[in-house]
């Protein structure tokens, strides 16, 4: 009996994976590819771009810049302070829109719904593109750094909106694999970026406008895509109280099926909700009903950035060329493959294996490896074969990041929230990831000054910090709803010592 009951329930969870939502998921996740492209595109042609930078501003004779085969100058020629400054600022730019937008998330997600809003943010996607593709045409420092700042402020929106969506949308069997295709989207998009970006296909002198506005293409699609996905069942029937289109999405989302049982859930958080007040980005950081949830989710998203995963991303061709590589664009593609491919291997794990397991065994491997970096890095002049520790644990740190830290921050906060809190929460995840991003990014080639071969043992104490955090405080939440995820904490607050003093988590707590 129990063997027809696992099989009746199995085919039931296939039914939900319907066309309707593998065509709402898809088209959510262009908005993750673009964000990802537009992270890896500027790297590439930065030697071109900075002498039509220089040319530009007049510090750089009106000639095109010669490269080798290898897509870099043929001469190693010192960089105007001027072109210096803008380039950072093309780089940086990006992060700086996307803090900003961040915290916007919630209000664009709630103002119109989940699906209008990654419709409405594509505008954004769009200028930007058209002003980057246009580049030459005016002052190409100007263009381009406007280009990224729209953008940065388009991918701020998006990477929250994006994992939002999916996780409301996802039937609970498959929340944990649909959730990591937005990962499994950005890390394709950054491949993308690095295969158009070789010299002899479009980052060269005359195709490089092309390549950046590239970045807006996606969202010309997902636009054409988005009015024919349904809206988000919990945005319809928890924030709107519009029953009957919730059943009908659902139903658009699932098949035929009673959906008696998910409505009664939804009924149920939505009085959970009522009893709160409105909770805001302000509420949500002051209350200490959700603060070991939001604990939780800050530090997960602070563990994917501060891990060093951008430091590899950002310098492992200058990693591979002290390593003795003699063709390191390659061998950072190779990095890009395996990024995807250990991704995939994610979204095949996640609903099997679990968040909290997969985080633990990724920030572990990560830890292990930093190390052997370090001690490859460190002997590289004394043994020749260390070049090979070197670049097997850069490669072994990306897939390990990939199996558990990479994705699976993104789409946990979903679950750790409900409906009321959880685009505040959302919101305030998201900022703190592309804040400690750009830190990392502005402040790593100082610290690499500083520490020199031994900078990676600094991400080696922080993923070893991370590990036990994870293991200490972080829950596990596959196969569970929202309502038990958040009774999972409501527990924990009432063994915590002077949790029940206060009236507000009493009353909560009883009624719960």
């Amino acid at each position: 009996v129990e063997s027809g009951n696992r099989t009746f329930s199995h085919l039931c969870v296939l039914q939900q994976l319907t066309g309707t939502l593998t065509l709402a998921v898809f088209s959510a996740v262009l908005g993750s590819l673009q964000y990802g492209y537009s992270l890896g595109v500027i790297n590439a042609p930065q030697k071109v771009i900075e002498q039509h930078y220089g040319r530009s501003l007049g510090v750089l004779p009106e000639e095109p810049l010669l490269l080798s085969e290898n897509g870099t100058g043929t001469e190693k020629q010192e960089v105007h302070p001027s072109v210096v400054m803008y380039w950072s600022l093309s780089v940086s730019i990006f992060s700086i829109g996307g803090v900003v937008s961040s915290f916007l998330v919630g209000f664009v997600g709630d103002l119109r719904g989940r699906v209008k809003g990654m419709l409405m943010v594509n505008v954004l996607a769009v200028i930007a593109g058209l002003l980057m593709v246009m580049a030459k045409m005016w002052k190409p420092h100007v263009m381009v750094i406007a280009g990224r700042c729209v953008m940065g402020f388009y991918c701020g929106l998006s990477s929250g909106l994006v994992p939002m969506y999916i996780g409301e949308i996802a039937p609970m069997a498959y929340r944990g694999s649909l959730g990591t295709l937005h990962q499994l989207a950005i890390v394709s998009g950054i491949l993308l970026s690095q295969v158009l970006g070789l010299e002899f296909l479009l980052g060269n002198d005359y195709y490089w406008p092309l390549l950046l506005g590239l970045s807006g293409a996606p969202a010309v699609l997902q636009s054409l895509l988005l009015p024919l996905c349904p809206e988000s069942p919990r945005y319809l029937y928890i924030k709107r109280g519009m029953v009957e289109e919730a059943k009908n999405s659902l139903r658009r989302l699932k098949g035929e099926y009673d959906p008696s049982a998910d409505l009664e859930e939804m009924r149920r958080e939505k009085e959970e909700v009522e009893k709160e007040a409105q909770v805001s980005i302000a509420v949500l950081v002051r209350s200490s009903l959700y603060r070991q949830q939001l604990f939780v989710a800050l530090m997960m998203h602070l563990s994917q950035q501060l891990s060093g995963i951008n430091a590899i991303f950002y310098y492992s061709t200058a990693i591979f060329e002290r390593a003795g590589v003699t063709q390191p664009v390659y061998a950072t593609i190779g990095v890009g493959v395996l990024n995807t491919v250990f991704t995939m291997v994610s979204v095949a794990l996640v609903d099997r294996a679990g968040r909290r397991t997969l985080t633990l065994i990724g920030l572990g491997g990560m830890c292990i490896c930093a190390v052997a970096m370090t001690v490859g890095l460190v002997y590289l002049k004394v043994y020749s074969w260390m070049s090979y520790v070197s670049m097997s644990a850069i490669f072994l740190f990306v897939c390990f990041f990939e199996i558990g830290p990479g994705p699976i921050p993104w789409f946990i906060v979903a679950e750790l929230f409900s409906q009321g809190p959880r685009p505040a929460a959302i919101a305030l995840a998201g900022c703190t990831n592309w804040t400690s991003n750009f830190i990392i990014g502005m402040t790593f080639p100082y610290i690499e000054a500083l520490c020199g071969s031994y900078v990676f043992i600094l991400f080696a104490v922080l993923l070893f910090g991370f590990t036990v955090f994870t293991y200490l405080r972080v829950p596990e939440t596959k196969g569970k709803t929202f309502e038990e995820i958040a009774a999972v904490f409501k527990k924990g607050m009432k063994q915590t010592p002077g949790t029940r003093k206060t009236g507000t988590e009493t009353g909560t707590d009883s009624q719960a």
